[in-house]
């Protein structure tokens, strides 16, 4: 998804601090290698007939990893150690890594890894809105889930996905969404997009460390 501009507004360079020097990478080449050594090595099978179960939980984990690498940009910006510019830098960094295309690893893993970037196009769509701010923080989701609906059965996923912006940046700007819309979502894009935003809400009630300014290991 290309970059979205911010439209309107006068960009100021933050303030010069002690932190704002503190320079290291949210998200690494080595970082998501690791994750794919991982999956690799867990051998993991998906049937059809089962829940994936403890065997799915790494690329859940995977993941909340990533996610918490973009709610780590949105706390650098938020403390104005960022620019506008500066965070759209570095989402689009860690974009890069984990949505670039992948040599096939087994038809099980393929899937759950073409799932899991999919749903990651929703979270950096959502991220970048917020920062963005082109949101309306008090938005009912129901009817905006609903137009994303209707732009997916009308083969416009283009639109779909800045209404799926729209909803996340007001999931990470702390709006919830409503649990009977997404028990009545078909399955699709939107709800792939969907649980995407559905992994930031958990990622952000589960973890404060990407509030921080320590480099994970």
């Amino acid at each position: 998804m290309a970059k979205k501009k911010s439209k309107g507004k006068t960009k100021k360079e933050p303030a010069a601090s002690p932190k704002s020097k503190t320079i290291f990478p949210f998200y690494s080449e080595d970082r998501w290698n690791n994750w794919i050594e991982q999956v690799k090595e867990s051998g993991f099978e998906l049937n059809e007939d089962e829940d994936p179960g403890d065997a799915g939980k790494i690329f859940v984990n995977m993941e909340d990893d990533i996610i918490l690498a973009c709610l780590k940009v949105i706390a650098k910006y938020e403390k104005n150690e960022l620019t506008v510019d500066g965070a759209f830098d570095a989402l689009d960094k860690v974009k890069k890594i984990v949505l670039n295309p992948m040599d096939s690893i087994s038809e099980s893993i393929d899937l759950m890894l073409d799932s899991l970037q999919t749903s990651l196009i929703g979270v950096f769509a959502s991220c970048e809105c917020y920062i963005d701010g082109a949101y309306d923080k008090s938005a009912n989701l129901t009817p905006i889930i609903k137009s994303a609906l209707a732009a997916e059965e009308a083969d416009d996923p283009g639109t779909a996905i800045g209404y799926i912006a729209t909803i996340g940046a007001s999931v990470i700007a702390g709006a919830e969404i409503p649990e009977e819309t997404l028990s009545d979502m078909p399955y699709g894009l939107v709800a792939e997009w969907i649980d995407g935003i559905d992994s930031i809400s958990a990622a952000m009630m589960g973890d404060d460390s990407y509030k921080f300014d320590e480099p994970d290991e």
